[in-house]
């Protein structure tokens, strides 16, 4: 794993590819040149604003080519960006910005101004670069206790994710990744952040575009998309489109955030000459911890989850924290490099949560997921159910406490 940030690895592309197309979001195109300069100078202003290594900024942007642009610009500065769905009621949207104390906020009512301060040619260069062990974004996911929580995530987790994810299914220059997911769900991360490590592009859906298959049908063929990611309730729409047999573009597709049946597979299988990656992880190790290829091995209702990315350790373990026997169900651990450092201004549950690790070095903690899950005989990992009372609507988390507290409120 490279000791870089986010920021470092993209800038590295620019040197190597500058002329290729980056981002392509309607009739808009940017190269990486041209994405490193506007992402350049707005960081001088985010910075010149209050920006720094170890502060958040929050980008409350719909999909399009100046949210990309602000998050690269975020990095640039220094900060970690924290994502704020414009679709997000106001009590939510006061919840994170009073919980995060961001140091900045960018809208769409604001950014003008802010690309206009960053076209003087006057502006001073951000001179303070953040570490590795600085926070990269923090994402807020539903909370038990009924207010939403944030999770800060270093450089350093994700970018051994994506370093892992190129390694074990590699882009390449002139590929095309569809970004449609919102930010406000860290998958999006790596739809944003991977393409452009390694030349390849990123193709960005229309706000609300993900909602409508036929569209991202259309998209995809148009703009010869070859990596899309999909929870598996929204890839049986996408399959159930009648253009979906003509995006034969697409080369790997990633399902991810909710059990992905073996049906669902071989039908998505039987459509289109694609591969097909099953995915898991909650976003507290950095987006997923593990991944299986589909293939005509997989046997059962369900496919399994398959095995741990690089630098990465997962667990099946008993109440007493002892592993249990392969094919025992017990609940799912997961230390390593993705960890994350835990929970915007709760000490007492991410000590909960984050707790030491038995099998490893001093000091180093592992996750618990509240997932239950066994180890198969032929070494993958199978998810089972949860523990709690946390449940998945298309990928995302919903703690139940969360939608009693709002309705208690009502």
């Amino acid at each position: 794993m490279p000791e870089a940030t986010l920021s470092e690895l993209f800038e590295a592309q620019v040197r190597r590819t500058p002329d290729a197309v980056a981002v392509i979001c309607g009739t808009e195109r940017l190269t990486y040149r041209e994405l490193d300069e506007r992402a350049t100078g707005l960081a001088s202003v985010l910075a010149a604003a209050g920006a720094a290594p170890g502060e958040t900024v929050a980008v409350s942007l719909r999909r399009s080519l100046d949210l990309v642009v602000a998050l690269y610009a975020v990095h640039k500065s220094g900060a970690a960006y924290l994502p704020v769905d414009p679709d997000y009621p106001d009590d939510r949207v006061r919840h994170m910005l009073g919980d995060a104390e961001p140091a900045l906020r960018i809208t769409a009512e604001s950014l003008p101004a802010l690309l206009a301060d960053a076209a003087s040619p006057s502006l001073p260069a951000v001179t303070r670069r953040p570490w590795t062990t600085d926070p990269a974004y923090v994402i807020y996911t539903s909370g038990s206790t009924g207010r939403p929580k944030g999770i800060v995530v270093e450089h350093r987790g994700i970018v051994n994710y994506l370093c892992w994810m190129q390694e074990r299914f590699p882009l390449g220059p002139g590929e095309r990744v569809l970004h449609k997911t919102s930010t406000s769900f860290d998958p999006s991360v790596w739809e944003l952040f991977w393409p452009l490590m390694v030349g390849a592009t990123i193709v960005v859906a229309e706000p609300h575009g993900h909602e409508d298959p036929d569209y991202l049908a259309g998209l995809i063929q148009r703009e010869h998309v070859t990596t899309a990611q999909f929870v598996p309730s929204t890839l049986e729409l996408f399959v159930n489109a009648p253009a979906t047999a003509g995006c034969t573009s697409l080369r790997q597709v990633f399902c991810g955030g909710e059990v992905l049946s073996t049906a669902l597979a071989r039908r998505f299988q039987g459509l289109l000459n694609a591969e097909l990656i099953n995915l898991y992880g909650p976003t507290e190790v950095s987006i997923y911890s593990t991944s299986r290829r589909f293939g005509t091995d997989v046997a059962g209702a369900a496919v399994p989850v398959g095995r741990p990315a690089a630098n990465l350790l997962v667990y099946v373990l008993d109440g007493a924290l002892r592993p249990v026997p392969v094919g025992r169900v017990g609940e799912i651990y997961i230390a390593g490099a993705g960890v994350t450092r835990g929970y915007v201004r709760r000490p007492a549950e991410s000590a909960q949560r984050f707790v030491p690790d038995p099998f490893g070095a001093p000091g180093t903690r592992m996750y618990r997921t509240g997932d239950l899950g066994r180890w198969r005989a032929d070494g993958d990992l199978e998810y089972v159910s949860r523990i709690d009372s946390q449940v998945k609507i298309r990928g995302h988390r919903i703690e139940l406490g969360e939608v009693e507290a709002v309705l208690e409120g009502a």
